[in-house]
């Protein structure tokens, strides 16, 4: 399926693409993986180095409703201007990021999360609905909260989140 975009929006595009790179934070919310074992972390990385972009920090987290908010607050008052959450967006007990982010979001970006589920479904079918896939503005940054399976952040990373970083953070700071 071939998508048309608006002349505005490859002009907004192209202004975005010269402010350089997007300095960006990445935060993985798990209960059991580590700095070895974060696959995530590894493939945010390389595609955000691959665009350009800067990764200036980078935590592992628990998925407690403290800390995920400590590691918000912290970084929003940072240099990053996209901070990019991976895991606990499920419907389990001790999935909470949602929770945290959603109370703390600003402004919300509804069609972030309808997208990502969308074409998760293509991936996962129904299961799809499981996922509370979210972003918004946060204290002038970009917040964007993803499911943690490797296939899920790939999948965000490649349709939504890669095409459109640096038009976000232009966009947020203007």
């Amino acid at each position: 399926m071939a998508t048309e975009t608006s002349q505005s929006t490859e002009q907004h595009r192209e202004i975005a693409a010269e402010h350089g790179p997007v300095p960006t934070a990445i935060v993985t919310v798990s209960d059991t993986r580590t700095p070895e074992t974060d696959k995530n972390a590894v493939f945010l990385r390389e595609q955000l180095a691959a665009g350009g972009h800067e990764v200036v920090a980078y935590h592992l987290i628990k998925d407690e409703p403290d800390q995920v908010s400590a590691v918000l607050d912290e970084l929003a008052a940072g240099e990053a201007r996209v901070i990019l959450f991976n895991g606990g967006t499920g419907i389990a007990p001790r999935d909470t990021t949602f929770d945290v982010l959603s109370r703390k979001l600003e402004k919300t970006l509804p069609g972030f999360g309808e997208l990502f589920r969308m074409l998760s479904y293509d991936q996962v079918g129904a299961a799809a609905i499981l996922s509370r896939a979210t972003a918004g503005v946060y204290r002038g940054k970009i917040v964007i909260s993803i499911p943690g399976s490797t296939a899920a952040v790939q999948l965000a990373w490649e349709k939504l989140i890669g095409p459109e970083l640096q038009h976000l953070a232009w966009e947020v700071g203007r």
